[in-house]
């Protein structure tokens, strides 16, 4: 399951206009951005280490079985051909992987699509109202708790408020004072260091290094 951009859309999608926030050239990087940690945490896909014989800032594929879930496969399939940078790979998924993440929200039932011009020559409009509010608010909630109460958070949060940060997109899910916004980059930033890792935990440990990489992809 894409859990980190299936989070990351809805949250964006979470606002009167039932649209997602940031601008479209820079929300397409970062679902992509955000479907690399999904690999990274489900542990299929890493940066490659020293000694291997790839440059230490490509990713590598890890063995495991063939992913269910239609809005990684594309990911996967293209890392499978060749190691390549974190920023090569998000260039080559930008274009499709929002409409796919929609796509698989829409399939599970998680928003409605309404469509808002027909145009015979150019790309239609829509909003995406939630279909209902237990996921979104689940996430929010999270968020929330990691940044303002000090609370550890979950793989999948520390991955959205380490991308968000990373793109100075964290005000398209909240709306904060001067004040506000500096405890918030503070404590993203601790974040996004991975001091919310647990060194037991491959996965966690796994996303982390991904994380770092997928963030200088970004900036």
């Amino acid at each position: 399951m894409a859990r980190i951009a299936e989070d990351l859309l809805l949250l964006l999608l979470d606002n009167a206009a039932a649209q997602p926030g940031l601008e479209p050239a820079l929300r397409q990087r970062l679902l992509a951005g955000a479907v690399l940690l999904d690999l990274a945490y489900d542990c299929r896909v890493r940066p490659a280490l020293p000694g291997e014989p790839v440059p230490g800032d490509y990713l590598v594929v890890l063995t495991g079985p063939p992913p269910l879930d239609p809005v990684v496969r594309p990911a996967l399939a293209l890392l499978h051909e060749a190691p390549i940078t974190a920023s090569v790979a998000i260039g080559k998924l930008r274009k499709h992987t929002e409409d796919q993440v929609l796509d698989q929200l829409l399939r599970t039932g998680q928003i409605h699509q309404i469509a808002l011009s027909q145009n015979r020559f150019r790309r239609n409009s829509y909003a995406w109202p939630l279909a209902s509010r237990a996921r979104v608010d689940a996430a929010r909630s999270a968020l929330l708790a990691a940044l303002f109460d000090g609370h550890r958070p979950d793989p999948v949060t520390a991955g959205i408020v380490s991308l968000l940060h990373a793109v100075h997109g964290l005000g398209a899910v909240l709306s904060l004072n001067d004040r506000g916004w500096q405890w918030v980059s503070d404590r993203a930033s601790e974040i996004a260091s991975g001091t919310w890792v647990d060194d037991n935990k491959m996965a966690d440990v796994n996303l982390a290094v991904a994380t770092a990489a997928v963030r200088a992809a970004l900036v």
